[in-house]
């Protein structure tokens, strides 16, 4: 498929992901939700792939949301079935993917980011949910996943307001995980990304959809099912689940196959 709003770059088992429109700040319309749509379907498929990173191009920003202008001008709107760029309903993908934030993170755009694993942010990024500014709401997970990652009164304080917040704070807010000099967001999250892959993908697979799984029950219900996850089944049945100890027991690196 050839790309015309995103970039992708294949580092051994880590893929980037670029968003692609600077032009307008990266802001997304209809033809690039279903891009991004495909090159996530691709990256969850592939098995060589075990860490996505997803940024933007330029370093004003990562992504201003959702394209108005195109909007305005009577542009239709709307997305695959994973969501806003592709990711923000993308629930069945147990693979870890970093957001490395180099700037503006509007509406949408920071619903992608929401959406990922982690978030490492440049000094310049800054965080909002503007939609009720221009009459909308932040309909593509925004007001869902706020809550969930940093408490009910801390995202209604975001949320109702719709003020701008800075790196810092968002670090501060708990929806970051590391701060990083401007510039420096997508060697950042490249090394959070190598130092996940240093691990066993099939276990990082179930540790992720066991996490993800266990929140929507009971603490109860989640440590009575979780042997009965795919992705856990997956580990157990795995190579790495025999080449582990026994790296360990033969005092040498583990030599991961992801299978």
């Amino acid at each position: 498929m050839e790309l015309k709003f995103s970039k992708v770059e294949r580092r051994g088992p880590i893929t980037i992901v670029t968003l692609s429109r600077p032009e307008v700040y990266n802001a997304l319309h209809i033809d690039a939700h279903f891009e991004l749509n495909k090159v996530f379907d691709d990256f969850a498929a592939d098995p060589e792939q075990w860490v996505a990173v997803v940024t933007g191009a330029g370093d004003k920003a990562f992504c201003a949301g959702n394209d108005l202008k195109w909007q305005a001008a009577g542009g239709k709107r709307g997305w695959d079935k994973g969501g806003f760029a592709g990711l923000t309903s993308r629930f069945a993908c147990d693979k870890p993917i970093i957001a490395a934030v180099n700037g503006v993170a509007m509406g949408g755009g920071f619903e992608i980011a929401l959406a990922c694993d982690l978030i490492i942010a440049s000094e310049n990024a800054t965080f909002a949910l503007p939609e009720p500014r221009v009459g909308l709401a932040a309909l593509a997970g925004g007001l869902h996943r706020l809550p969930r990652q940093i408490g009910l009164k801390r995202a209604m304080g975001m949320i109702l307001t719709a003020r701008h917040v800075s790196a810092k704070e968002g670090l501060d807010l708990g929806f970051v995980n590391e701060v990083v000099p401007q510039g420096e967001a997508l060697s950042g999250a490249l090394r959070w990304a190598e130092m996940i892959t240093k691990n066993s993908p099939m276990s990082i697979r179930a540790s992720k959809q066991t996490i993800r799984k266990g929140l929507a029950v009971s603490l109860e219900q989640a440590i009575e099912e979780q042997r009965e996850y795919p992705a856990v089944k997956a580990m157990v049945a795995s190579q790495d689940y025999i080449e582990g100890p026994k790296a360990f027991s033969e005092k040498r690196p583990p030599k991961w196959v992801g299978k």
